[in-house]
């Protein structure tokens, strides 16, 4: 298998190598807008915002519930990673 591998390496080397890195941006992207810590600041700097006047209500109500509802979004995500980490486990009852 080992020659097979080595004469086909030419077009699958870039296509691995390919899938890899878009592997490895939707990862960085999921992490970045699943990330419940940035979303709860961006909450917060929204509030502030609005407290400052410089949002008006409609503004600062669009915002509130879009944040809110990607929280509870990333919230559910990492209940599901968490889900999917663990190994299965049989009771044997």
């Amino acid at each position: 298998m080992g020659l097979l591998k080595l004469l086909t390496f030419p077009v699958s080397g870039p296509v691995s190598g390919g899938r890899w890195v878009l592997q490895t941006l939707l990862d960085e992207a999921e992490r970045r807008f699943y990330d419940t810590t940035a979303i709860q600041e961006e909450l917060a700097r929204v509030e502030q915002l609005h407290r400052a006047g410089e949002m008006n209500d409609a503004e600062f109500e669009q915002a509130e519930e879009a944040l809110l509802r990607r929280l509870l979004e990333a919230q559910a995500y990492h209940r599901r990673k968490r889900h999917e980490a663990k190994p299965h486990e049989r009771s044997f009852s």
